[in-house]
């Protein structure tokens, strides 16, 4: 590639550099940046831990797992060799005031080095606890002043609930900037969430029908297969509505739902999705039934293997009232989406894994063929997959060939391994260099974060005072609880599972 496509120079302090998320995603991100060409020869990352490791040591299991994880493969012996020179372990404990007094000299010396004022990013991979910790010591130390440069990543969870979300937002804007802030969802990284805005608004064939008019229903779905594997005692202080649903799937209903910017200016894009949360119908904590559903995996078969229920995993109780699916019936109370209704659904130890949108359009408003020409008919739709496979499907009706007049859906379909030759970014790699660049088109900003809480709020008070009496109530390898069909039934609907590779 060329030069002119480098980030300026750049240093990356990691606060819990010796933990999974770097081993598993940043490094290989930033590893994957270098190779592309992406990244300036004036660039270091300071990776912070606990632990005595020498720096080889380091280095080496950090080339282990960029080998592992890389969407590259394994890493290139001599490519290797020059970026892990931009790599230094520090042991360090970031909760006292020495360690920032010595980060302070360190970026000191890269900005003389590098001759000019470099990007300064703080990367919060800690437990949320210590982030109001992190941030006074950086202020302490002057190293949060520089408006222009200095940049701070935050992990989720962004607060537990709407109370701790807002208190979290206020201790980090009585320090930082708006501007500064980074409130990372990998999710958004994904390069078919972000080609949700390229398929709405880059093409004229879809806008005029995206609306009240014709649009029956939207349903977006996060299945995993998987349980909760080893993050049991983490998980279950958070549960399916806290850890996928107030995030990741809210922020892919607001692509949908948005109306089209103006520009592409990120605070632009922001206020439209911003606009979307704040249009949401309130669900009354006495009608919460009757709009959210949610469950808990027990024992079951999957792929021929029998696996645990939710209870029976590390670190679980066994009474353990957390649950591990929720789905949301939600409307947009605004001109374009009046009474369409948005079923959104998270869970784990489902029948498959997959993340997909599907838009499903209203019948046409006259039949006028025979009843045995559409004993087939279906409604047409649009389905966005997001994983395991990356594409957009189109389904609508075609006459199937023969001497009679029959209808069958058709599928007109766009994949990307099949039309793209290059290797697809990762999520992180998308928004790693989002953040060095400047550009927070994607990350959420305060007001984003609270109106997404408070969407959820009335249903995460209901199930915490009104705990469920009939916990488990799916088996592992299906598709969730009954009570999920329930919410969308009212409506004359059912969940669609549609994976990408197979015609439902």
């Amino acid at each position: 590639m060329n030069s002119n496509l480098k980030t300026n120079p750049t240093i990356i302090t990691i606060f819990g550099g010796s933990g999974d998320l770097t081993w598993r995603k940043l490094v290989p991100a930033l590893y994957n940046l270098f190779l592309d060409n992406w990244l300036n020869e004036k660039f270091s990352i300071i990776c912070t831990g606990l632990e005595d490791t020498k720096q080889e040591d380091f280095i080496n299991r950090l080339q282990e797992g960029v080998d592992k994880f890389s969407r590259s493969g394994k890493s290139i012996p001599e490519k290797w060799e020059v970026f892990s020179k931009y790599i230094q372990y520090k042991k360090a404990d970031f909760t006292i005031s020495d360690f920032y007094n010595e980060l302070k000299t360190d970026i000191e010396n890269f900005d003389k080095a590098a001759n000019c004022i470099a990007n300064k990013i703080y990367y919060l991979a800690v437990n949320p606890l210590f982030f109001g910790t992190i941030v006074d010591l950086l202020n302490e130390a002057n190293l949060a002043t520089d408006r222009e440069h200095a940049r701070l990543v935050i992990e989720k969870p962004f607060g537990t609930d709407l109370e701790t979300a807002k208190a979290l937002n206020k201790k980090l804007l009585s320090i930082f900037e708006e501007k500064q802030l980074y409130r990372i969802d990998h999710y958004l990284g994904k390069e078919t969430v972000q080609n949700i805005l390229a398929f709405r608004f880059a093409n004229a064939l879809f806008e005029p029908t995206w609306n009240r008019n014709y649009i029956d229903h939207v349903q977006i779905s996060v299945a995993e297969k998987i349980g909760v594997e080893d993050r049991g005692g983490y998980y279950d202080h958070s549960g399916a509505l806290r850890d996928m649903v107030q995030n990741h799937v809210m922020q892919l209903m607001c692509l949908v739902a948005m109306e089209p910017p103006v520009s592409f200016n990120a605070d632009e894009i922001r206020n439209k999705k911003a606009d979307v949360l704040h249009a949401i119908r309130k669900i009354k904590k006495e009608d919460v039934h009757e709009f959210a559903s949610r469950g808990q995996y027990g024992a079951g078969w999957q792929e021929g293997t029998q696996v645990k229920g939710y209870r029976e995993e590390k670190g679980v109780p066994p009474n353990s009232n957390t649950e591990t699916f929720a789905a949301l019936k939600l409307f947009v109370d605004n001109w374009r989406w009046s009474n369409v209704p948005f079923y959104i659904r998270s869970g784990k130890r489902m029948q498959q894994t997959m993340s997909v949108i599907t838009i499903q359009f209203k019948p046409v408003p006259h039949q006028s063929f025979p009843d045995e020409a559409i004993e087939n008919w279906q409604a047409n739709k649009i389905i966005i997959n997001l994983q395991p496979d990356m594409g957009i499907r189109i389904r609508f009706q075609a006459k199937k060939p023969g001497l009679q007049m029959q209808l069958n859906p058709v599928d007109m379909m766009f994949n990307y391994n099949d039309t793209y030759s290059a290797g697809i970014p990762e999520g992180y790699e998308t928004l790693l260099l989002d953040v060095m660049e400047g550009d927070a088109t994607l990350f959420m900003r305060a007001d984003q974060v609270e109106a997404a809480w408070d969407v959820v709020m009335p249903v995460l008070t209901m199930w915490n005072d009104h705990p469920s009496i009939n916990f488990p109530n799916y088996s592992a390898g299906s598709n969730g609880p009954e009570t999920a069909e329930a919410i969308v039934a009212k409506e004359g609907d059912n969940w669609l599972m549609l994976a990408f590779d197979k015609k439902v």
